[in-house]
């Protein structure tokens, strides 16, 4: 194999891999904690020292993975298109 096979043959087997590694993820896994409250649901007021419900994740600490949300909106047009 030539030099130049390989350096183009690497790159996008670990893309790909990469690829089908996340899509496995977000099928197995659809959420991951929130970013905001790490995962606890809820975080401190800015200027009072009491708790609020996160935003981001309605208070349930999780949210959904970009990739699942692509899937889902997918699922959803191909599902309109079909009636």
């Amino acid at each position: 194999m030539s030099t130049l096979a390989a350096l183009l043959i690497n790159p996008l087997t670990l893309a790909s891999l990469f690829t089908l590694g996340y899509a496995a993820t977000c099928a197995i896994w659809p959420f991951k904690r929130c970013r905001r409250c790490k995962g606890a649901g809820r975080h401190r007021a800015p200027l009072i020292r009491a708790f609020r419900p996160c935003r981001l994740c309605s208070g349930s600490g999780y949210r959904l993975r970009v990739g699942r949300r692509v899937h889902n909106a997918w699922t959803r047009v191909r599902r309109d298109r079909r009636r």
